[in-house]
Protein backbone atom coordinates (compact mmCIF):
# COMPACT_ATOMS: atom_id res chain seq x y z
CA UNK A 1 0.00 0.00 0.00
CA UNK A 2 1.63 3.15 -1.05
CA UNK A 3 1.63 6.54 1.31
CA UNK A 4 2.62 10.04 0.68
CA UNK A 5 6.60 10.84 -0.41
CA UNK A 6 8.39 11.90 2.45
CA UNK A 7 11.27 14.23 0.94
CA UNK A 8 11.78 17.27 3.76
CA UNK A 9 9.55 17.56 7.01
CA UNK A 10 9.05 20.92 9.25
CA UNK A 11 6.85 20.72 12.10
CA UNK A 12 6.17 20.98 15.93
CA UNK A 13 5.88 17.91 17.75
CA UNK A 14 4.83 15.93 20.17
CA UNK A 15 7.51 15.81 23.47
CA UNK A 16 7.08 12.21 25.35
CA UNK A 17 10.12 12.42 27.25
CA UNK A 18 9.29 8.56 28.73
CA UNK A 19 11.73 5.90 28.33
CA UNK A 20 11.36 2.16 27.07
CA UNK A 21 7.95 2.60 25.64
CA UNK A 22 6.67 -0.32 24.22
CA UNK A 23 4.29 -1.31 21.76
CA UNK A 24 1.67 -2.13 24.22
CA UNK A 25 1.69 0.59 25.35
CA UNK A 26 1.44 2.45 22.03
CA UNK A 27 -1.16 0.21 20.67
CA UNK A 28 -2.56 -2.01 23.51
CA UNK A 29 -3.73 -5.63 22.75
CA UNK A 30 -7.17 -5.25 22.66
CA UNK A 31 -7.18 -3.28 19.50
CA UNK A 32 -5.06 -5.99 17.71
CA UNK A 33 -7.76 -7.55 15.77
CA UNK A 34 -8.13 -5.45 12.12
CA UNK A 35 -6.46 -6.26 9.78
CA UNK A 36 -6.12 -2.75 7.81
CA UNK A 37 -4.05 -0.11 8.31
CA UNK A 38 -7.03 2.58 9.20
CA UNK A 39 -8.85 3.09 12.39
CA UNK A 40 -5.82 2.86 14.89
CA UNK A 41 -5.15 6.31 15.54
CA UNK A 42 -8.06 6.74 17.70
CA UNK A 43 -6.45 4.20 20.64
CA UNK A 44 -2.74 5.15 19.83
CA UNK A 45 -1.96 5.15 23.35
CA UNK A 46 -5.07 5.07 24.28
CA UNK A 47 -4.60 3.77 27.73
CA UNK A 48 -2.28 7.11 28.10
CA UNK A 49 -4.48 9.43 26.62
CA UNK A 50 -8.08 8.42 28.37
CA UNK A 51 -8.82 7.43 31.88
CA UNK A 52 -11.13 4.26 32.64
CA UNK A 53 -14.38 5.87 31.49
CA UNK A 54 -12.92 7.23 28.63
CA UNK A 55 -12.64 10.55 29.28
CA UNK A 56 -9.18 12.23 27.59
CA UNK A 57 -6.47 12.86 29.84
CA UNK A 58 -5.73 16.62 29.69
CA UNK A 59 -2.44 16.88 30.06
CA UNK A 60 -1.20 14.01 28.57
CA UNK A 61 1.12 15.38 25.73
CA UNK A 62 -1.24 13.97 22.58
CA UNK A 63 -4.37 15.45 23.89
CA UNK A 64 -3.02 18.80 24.41
CA UNK A 65 -4.08 21.68 22.38
CA UNK A 66 -0.82 23.44 21.96
CA UNK A 67 0.91 20.55 20.59
CA UNK A 68 -2.12 19.63 17.86
CA UNK A 69 -1.34 18.95 14.50
CA UNK A 70 2.51 17.98 15.02
CA UNK A 71 3.46 15.48 12.28
CA UNK A 72 6.56 14.43 14.46
CA UNK A 73 6.65 13.17 18.38
CA UNK A 74 10.09 13.20 19.89
CA UNK A 75 10.14 9.92 22.08
CA UNK A 76 12.21 8.44 25.19
CA UNK A 77 15.24 5.97 25.16
CA UNK A 78 14.36 2.81 23.48
CA UNK A 79 10.86 3.62 21.89
CA UNK A 80 9.11 1.21 20.47
CA UNK A 81 10.33 -2.08 22.58
CA UNK A 82 8.35 -5.29 23.46
CA UNK A 83 6.29 -7.15 20.56
CA UNK A 84 6.99 -7.24 17.35
CA UNK A 85 3.28 -5.93 16.61
CA UNK A 86 2.91 -4.53 13.26
CA UNK A 87 -0.20 -2.28 14.06
CA UNK A 88 2.16 -0.02 16.27
CA UNK A 89 3.90 1.87 13.65
CA UNK A 90 0.09 1.59 11.99
CA UNK A 91 -1.41 3.47 14.70
CA UNK A 92 1.21 6.23 14.60
CA UNK A 93 0.89 6.84 11.04
CA UNK A 94 -2.80 6.75 11.34
CA UNK A 95 -2.87 9.20 14.00
CA UNK A 96 -0.93 11.92 11.79
CA UNK A 97 2.59 11.56 12.53
CA UNK A 98 5.07 10.90 9.84
CA UNK A 99 8.18 11.02 12.11
CA UNK A 100 9.45 9.97 15.17
CA UNK A 101 12.56 11.05 16.76
CA UNK A 102 14.25 9.15 19.40
CA UNK A 103 17.37 8.13 21.42
CA UNK A 104 17.31 4.51 20.73
CA UNK A 105 14.85 2.57 18.50
CA UNK A 106 13.68 -1.06 19.09
CA UNK A 107 14.76 -2.62 15.75
CA UNK A 108 11.74 -4.32 14.73
CA UNK A 109 9.36 -1.31 15.72
CA UNK A 110 12.14 1.02 13.03
CA UNK A 111 11.98 -1.20 10.32
CA UNK A 112 8.22 -1.37 10.77
CA UNK A 113 8.12 1.95 10.53
CA UNK A 114 9.80 2.28 7.36
CA UNK A 115 7.53 0.25 5.81
CA UNK A 116 4.84 2.12 6.01
CA UNK A 117 6.26 6.45 5.72
CA UNK A 118 6.67 7.02 8.76
CA UNK A 119 10.65 7.73 9.53
CA UNK A 120 12.11 6.96 12.38
CA UNK A 121 14.94 9.75 13.41
CA UNK A 122 17.89 8.07 15.57
CA UNK A 123 19.64 10.92 17.27
CA UNK A 124 22.06 11.34 20.22
CA UNK A 125 21.16 11.59 24.00
CA UNK A 126 22.15 15.03 23.69
CA UNK A 127 20.56 16.45 20.90
CA UNK A 128 17.01 14.76 22.10
CA UNK A 129 17.21 16.58 25.34
CA UNK A 130 17.75 19.88 23.57
CA UNK A 131 14.64 19.26 21.46
CA UNK A 132 12.85 18.52 25.04
CA UNK A 133 14.16 21.38 26.63
CA UNK A 134 13.41 23.65 23.29
CA UNK A 135 9.66 22.54 23.13
CA UNK A 136 8.95 22.62 27.03
CA UNK A 137 10.01 26.18 26.73
CA UNK A 138 8.27 27.11 23.32
CA UNK A 139 5.67 24.43 22.50
CA UNK A 140 5.60 25.92 18.77
CA UNK A 141 9.73 25.39 18.40
CA UNK A 142 9.85 23.70 14.88
CA UNK A 143 11.89 20.66 14.25
CA UNK A 144 13.20 20.22 9.88
CA UNK A 145 14.02 17.00 9.37
CA UNK A 146 15.65 16.61 5.93
CA UNK A 147 15.15 13.05 4.31
CA UNK A 148 17.36 13.65 1.69
CA UNK A 149 21.01 15.01 3.14
CA UNK A 150 19.99 12.71 6.55
CA UNK A 151 19.43 15.45 9.17
CA UNK A 152 17.38 17.39 11.37
CA UNK A 153 17.49 20.34 12.53
CA UNK A 154 16.23 22.50 15.12
CA UNK A 155 15.43 26.01 13.58
CA UNK A 156 14.89 28.21 16.88
CA UNK A 157 18.66 27.26 17.55
CA UNK A 158 19.94 26.11 13.92
CA UNK A 159 21.30 22.99 15.68
CA UNK A 160 21.42 19.75 13.40
CA UNK A 161 22.67 16.50 13.84
CA UNK A 162 22.76 13.64 11.22
CA UNK A 163 20.86 10.25 11.05
CA UNK A 164 21.32 7.32 9.73
CA UNK A 165 18.75 5.17 7.23
CA UNK A 166 19.23 1.84 5.06
CA UNK A 167 19.99 3.26 1.23
CA UNK A 168 16.58 1.13 0.12
CA UNK A 169 14.34 2.30 2.76
CA UNK A 170 15.25 6.10 2.17
CA UNK A 171 14.87 5.46 -1.50
CA UNK A 172 10.94 3.45 -1.00
CA UNK A 173 10.62 6.85 1.60
CA UNK A 174 11.53 9.36 -1.00
CA UNK A 175 9.22 7.64 -3.59
CA UNK A 176 6.02 6.39 -1.41
CA UNK A 177 6.56 3.06 -1.91
CA UNK A 178 6.34 0.51 0.29
CA UNK A 179 8.01 -3.25 -0.73
CA UNK A 180 5.35 -4.37 -2.92
CA UNK A 181 5.10 -0.88 -4.66
CA UNK A 182 9.21 -1.67 -5.18
CA UNK A 183 8.46 -4.48 -6.97
CA UNK A 184 5.71 -2.60 -9.37
CA UNK A 185 7.90 -0.05 -10.26
CA UNK A 186 10.87 -2.85 -11.47
CA UNK A 187 8.10 -4.93 -13.53
CA UNK A 188 9.00 -4.03 -16.53
CA UNK A 189 13.00 -4.34 -15.89
CA UNK A 190 11.89 -7.28 -14.77
CA UNK A 191 10.14 -8.42 -17.81
CA UNK A 192 12.91 -7.52 -20.16
CA UNK A 193 15.28 -9.38 -18.02
CA UNK A 194 13.40 -12.49 -18.01
CA UNK A 195 12.97 -12.52 -21.52
CA UNK A 196 17.03 -12.55 -21.94
CA UNK A 197 16.77 -15.69 -20.21
CA UNK A 198 16.90 -19.09 -21.93
CA UNK A 199 14.43 -21.44 -20.31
Amino acid sequence: MAYDKFEVLTSTAYPLPIENVDTDQIIPARFLKATERKGFGDNFFRDWRYDSEGNPIADFPLNDAKYAGSKILVGGKNFGSGSSREHAAWSVYDFGLRCVISSFFADIFRNNCLNIGVLPVQVSADFAQKLFDAIEADPKTEIKVDLPSQTVTLLSTGESESFDINGYKKGNMLNGFDDIDYLQNMKDEVKAFAETRPF
